[in-house]
């Protein structure tokens, strides 16, 4: 493959390498798109639904179809990151995703709009684990935090942009161009990434686990897709109870296999290092906590309070500059500060926002509530890469990212299932707003007890170790 030769930054005395800002840039613009085609799909979906004729049920799938796939095989997108090489994953990827999107744009009904997300969904489930480990590797101490934090900054902060692009396309040019306006950027993103992007080494031996892939993607797209289940229909719903149980039955069995198969997916001995615990555990409860934001704030602003998309999408502009400046912020001081700290006041930061929407009520107690909030996750999503990442070895760095990454997905399916649970009966009356209330009680509840967890001596490794 053409690019600048094989490099390994963590061999010893090996110099950084000299594009490794330019990467990092082509690399976040990538995964910002990955990001917002989310939040920008699902503005967009009313105008959808009605172009294309599409029932409750489709418009549903347009975002869970992504979802799943995302989620499901991102494990399996970071092992193949360190078999076959990073640059060639991440590349692959992205061809993926971009004419996965033209596809969507293209769409005149629901199957080939459903078939493109679900193809969206594997492309970007290639490339962000893909994408992470090469930042792992081709940065080390202060400036992988540095990284780190530029890194998460996109990734949160590009949901809140999300709303905002969201409002602004399906006014303007239409809800195709959600999907159109992914083509451009990909191709002058991958052209780029091709030249700068290094050829990093790959594991020495080893071959896909097949058996084992398929194992993890059924359990953990059945947990995904129960977990999303039960915003609608409750906790003890019998598909979510069915859903549940079959990955649990799943996890075991692939947890058995990978214990006979000679050449594993994993090493499961990834799973019960302090740091990999630790950095799934904040990433999860970032995630929910971030969908809490989105969700409540937009059915809040817009169901209560009668602002339009595009209005809705603006008034979410400072939780997006809030969450980039506190995400670039946290990667510059995690170093000299430790994780366990920057943590625990994180999370206070975080319930702290979530309890001003309810000791106020109105536009500006929500918008200045999950603003602040936003400062308080933007941070956690550097503590929880920086944690789990800091240390791995370079032929763990892909599957060790897809192990975040899943986990981030397990966290935002849990938190809209909580939080519109807990929200229900203002979800679906636009006069009493006690629901919303006992929604942001939840969401503060979980900050409290996650910054004790943080805190603790147990979870979160010292500074240093």
């Amino acid at each position: 493959m053409s690019g600048t030769k094989a490099t390994d930054t963590h061999a010893p005395g090996a110099a950084p390498h000299p594009l490794r800002w330019p990467a990092l840039g082509l690399l976040g613009l990538a995964q910002l798109m990955l990001i917002l085609d989310i939040t920008v799909v699902a503005i967009a979906l009313p105008h959808m639904g009605s172009e294309l004729d599409l029932d409750r049920t489709a418009l549903t799938w347009v975002v869970s179809g992504y979802a799943l796939t995302f989620g499901s095989l991102m494990l399996l997108g970071g092992r193949a990151a360190d078999l076959f090489g990073a640059k060639r994953v991440v590349l692959a990827g992205l061809a993926v995703f971009t004419v996965a999107s033209l596809a969507a744009g293209l769409a005149t009904g629901a199957a080939l709009l459903l078939t493109a997300r679900i193809a969206q969904g594997a492309g970007a489930a290639m490339m962000s684990p893909a994408a992470l480990s090469v930042v792992v590797r081709l940065f080390d101490g202060d400036e992988r935090n540095r990284a780190l934090g530029i890194w998460s900054a996109l990734g949160g902060g590009g949901a809140a942009l999300g709303v905002l692009l969201g409002g602004i396309i399906t006014a303007g040019p239409g809800w195709a161009w959600v999907f159109f306006v992914n083509v451009p950027v990909g191709l002058v993103v991958l052209v780029a990434l091709v030249r700068i992007l290094p050829d990093l080494p790959r594991a020495a031996s080893g071959s896909l686990d097949v058996p084992g892939a398929a194992l993890v993607a059924a359990a953990t797209g059945a947990l995904i897709y129960a977990l999303i289940r039960a915003g609608d229909h409750g906790w003890r719903n019998t598909a979510f109870l069915a859903l549940s149980a079959f990955a649990a039955v799943a996890y075991v069995a692939f947890a058995a296999w990978q214990r006979r198969a000679s050449a594993p997916l994993m090493d499961l001995g990834l799973l019960g290092r302090r740091p990999v615990v630790a950095g799934t555990f904040v990433i999860a409860v970032t995630t929910a906590l971030m969908v809490a934001v989105f969700f409540l704030g937009s059915f809040y602003l817009q169901n209560h309070q009668n602002h339009g998309a595009l209005a809705t999408g603006a008034l979410f502009l400072p939780v997006a500059l809030l969450t980039m400046a506190a995400a670039t912020a946290a990667g510059r001081v995690i170093g000299r500060l430790g994780a366990r700290p920057l943590a625990a006041v994180a999370l206070l930061i975080a319930a702290a926002g979530f309890l001003a929407p309810v000791l106020w009520s109105g536009t500006a107690a929500m918008v200045a509530g999950v603003s602040v909030a936003s400062a308080g996750l933007g941070a956690l999503f550097v503590v929880a890469s920086a944690t789990a990442l800091g240390s791995v070895a370079p032929h763990e760095a892909g599957v060790t990212s897809g192990i975040v990454s899943t986990f981030h997905e397990f966290g935002a399916s849990a938190g809209a299932a909580a939080v519109s649970s807990a929200a229900a009966a203002s979800l679906t009356s636009t006069t009493t707003a006690s629901g919303f209330d006992d929604a942001f009680l939840v969401a503060t509840g979980v900050a409290v007890v996650s910054a004790a967890a943080a805190a603790a001596t147990w979870l979160i490794p010292p500074k240093g170790e």
